[in-house]
């Protein structure tokens, strides 16, 4: 049952959804005020809202750093923070889901669940940026909900919590629905009236948290964006460590035998790479422009590279060439089946910062410690101890592929992957749409788009048309039953344009024309293998 911790809160609440004050009647009260009556407002046991303030509206500005995007502007808003379900854990620390809600003045009628990143453990801004362009979901009216999935660290990779069963949990999986449905009622609750669609968007963590949503709650949403998901880390990590060991193989090695992990591909094979990634596949797509767009048809073979005499400067040695053979297909067990897919060669795996580098290891430290000089690995007993870890298996969204509840009430979903993402191959995420769609036949086809982002580094940088707004075309797929087109994509470094998102395996076919307008490109499908010419 809902209720108020003080009677004269729900009075102003009720007073505030009145939008015509009768004669000789007290004014209604003003959005700050209403806002700031929700202070200490509880709908359930286990809720507090610690803080309420309305917020004035904020105007776009630009940003100070080259290259940077503009921070955008924000409407008035009243934003709530507060706590769920408070629990002192087994190590002793004091635990709870804290959340941050904002609920514009001009509200639009829908809902909004902001997916997290690494390890969460952080209240990021509730403004909803992922896959919305220039304009954050509370910019276009809607109540936005973020929060940091049970736990607070002082690191994004800080896994302290992991010792506490409910902290644990509450990451896995139990935070998107214990969120969602107390932003919900306070949403509710504050405008006076029901949330008309609700959706939510989210990259890496936050994708894996949308797929999340979909398998598990498949009623929380009406609308899923999902970026790059972090579906499976475990797997993912000991691709990236089987890829670095095969790697390190074709490195010099230090006075006690180690590999100098830098010295394994210099700078000028480095350019050797990506020219001869670029010669073989740049093309495909219409137009040698630095980017491959056609994803699907590039077959990138690292041999024909490969030196015909001595190691010299604009080819690769033979150990080179094995080892980027190796490190790309992806590990396998002791009886051949794969243990993570292959990773794709795109134009942003032998980028080496600022921020996350690419595919092929620089020597630089990772978020998670000094770069890998192992040159074994066993990975059969690894990847039984992945297999059997319950709190992976519980968090992990690479199996479940039954979505005919969500599909049923007309859920749609929107994923997007930058193809020179690091940290989780883009095919990794192909794989599990193309088995759901396996799975759903026609319904999921007709309710899902995957997009391939050529360039991009993981949710977000790179050489690439790296911004879109897919939030807009979701909502107007879920509402009005206009299923996106070609979103447009823009880049935020480099030169200026636009190009078309098309569904993967489609790409942007460059046809003539300005190549910096979007009308120069036509989504086309490959041809399959067999029928190449």
């Amino acid at each position: 049952m809902i209720s108020a911790r003080k009677t004269p809160i729900l009075a102003v609440l009720m007073l505030g959804t009145a939008s015509v004050a009768t004669p000789g009647a007290s004014q209604a009260p003003s959005a700050a005020q209403r806002c700031e009556a929700m202070a200490g407002t509880t709908l359930r046991p286990g809720m507090t809202i610690t803080a309420a303030t309305h917020v004035a509206a904020i105007p776009a500005q630009a940003s100070a750093a080259p290259g940077a995007p503009a921070t955008p502007a924000l409407p008035a808003h009243c934003r709530l923070d507060g706590t769920l379900d408070p629990h002192r854990g087994a190590d002793g620390k004091d635990y709870a889901i804290g959340f941050a809600l904002a609920l514009p003045d001009d509200w639009n009628g829908r809902f909004l669940l902001m997916g997290g990143g690494g390890l969460n453990g952080s209240i990021r801004p509730p403004t909803g940026p992922v896959a919305a362009g220039d304009t954050p979901a509370l910019t276009r009216g809607f109540a936005v909900i973020s929060h940091d999935s049970g736990h607070t660290s002082p690191t994004a990779f800080d896994s302290a919590f992991f010792s506490d069963q409910r902290a644990a949990l509450d990451f896995a999986e139990a935070s998107v629905r214990t969120v969602t449905i107390a932003g919900k009622a306070l949403t509710e609750r504050y405008y006076g009236r029901g949330i008309g669609h609700s959706y939510m968007t989210g990259c890496s963590t936050g994708g894996r948290e949308g797929m999340l949503a979909m398998q598990r709650y498949p009623e929380l949403f009406d609308g899923v964006v999902v970026g790059a998901p972090a579906m499976r880390t475990g797997h993912s990590n000991l691709g990236i460590e089987y890829a670095a060991v095969q790697l390190n193989q074709a490195a010099p090695r230090d006075a006690q035998g180690l590999p100098l992990v830098a010295q394994a591909f210099s700078p000028a094979d480095r350019r050797t790479l990506i020219d001869g990634l670029l010669r073989q596949c740049d093309a495909l797509d219409g137009r040698a422009d630095g980017m491959i767009f056609n994803v699907a048809q590039c077959q990138f073979r690292p041999a024909a590279l490969q030196c015909r005499a001595g190691k010299a400067d604009g080819c690769l040695s033979g150990s080179q060439v094995g080892a980027l053979e190796r490190a790309f297909a992806g590990p396998k067990d002791a009886a051949g089946y794969p243990i993570y897919v292959p990773v794709p060669f795109d134009t942003g795996i032998t980028y080496d910062g600022p921020g996350l580098a690419g595919y092929l290891p620089s020597g630089q430290p990772s978020p998670f410690g000094p770069a890998n000089r192992s040159l074994s690995i066993d990975l059969d007993t690894r990847l039984r101890a992945v297999e059997a870890d319950a709190w992976q298996r519980l968090t992990d969204t690479n199996v479940w592929t039954d979505l005919d509840t969500f599909l049923g009430h007309g859920g749609k979903t929107l994923f997007f992957h930058g193809v020179s993402d690091p940290w989780f191959s883009a095919n990794d995420s192909w794989d599990w749409f193309q088995r759901t769609a396996a799975t759903n036949a026609a319904a999921f086809a007709e309710a899902s788009r995957y997009y391939m982002i050529p360039g991009m580094m993981h949710c977000g940088g790179g050489n690439a048309y790296d911004q879109f707004d897919l939030l807009g075309p979701l909502v107007d797929w879920v509402e009005n039953g206009r299923a996106p087109e070609r979103p447009l994509a823009t880049r935020r470094a480099g030169p200026a344009g636009e190009v078309p998102l098309c569904p993967h395996p489609a790409y942007p076919h460059y046809t003539g024309g300005d190549p910096a307008l979007a009308t120069s490109y036509q989504c086309r499908t490959p041809a399959p293998a067999g029928e190449r010419g």
